[in-house]
């Protein structure tokens, strides 16, 4: 049996464009505040977050009030990015990868 494969161009509506960037921004923004929490918890007070406390604390900062707009946008990209997180700290520990490090916003 061949495998085959396909791409297909993707040209998103300005509504839906607009909605993939506020996606975009949201994951970035939770990934870098947790990532903050993560090396602060383990510089200064030398423990190890895991997934389910980083799960925790993404339902914790959801609920305030500064941070409302994460409400707005889908929780599977929010999630998503903290599993990739997690997989990230996971091969840094285990020697494969560097210390994870912050999302920048870039070109569109």
């Amino acid at each position: 049996m061949t495998k085959r494969a396909y791409q297909y161009r993707f040209y998103p509506t300005p509504e839906q464009a607009e909605l993939l960037a506020r996606t975009f921004g949201c994951v970035r923004s939770v990934y870098n505040r947790i990532l903050r929490w993560r090396t602060d918890a383990f510089f200064k007070e030398r423990q190890k977050v895991g997934y389910t406390q980083a799960s925790a604390r993404l339902t914790a900062i959801k609920k305030l009030p500064e941070l409302a707009f994460l409400n707005e946008v889908s929780s599977v990209p929010l999630q998503q990015c903290l599993r990739h997180q997690q997989a990230a700290f996971k091969n840094f520990f285990e020697g494969r990868a560097k210390y994870p490090a912050f999302k920048k916003k870039r070109h569109r």
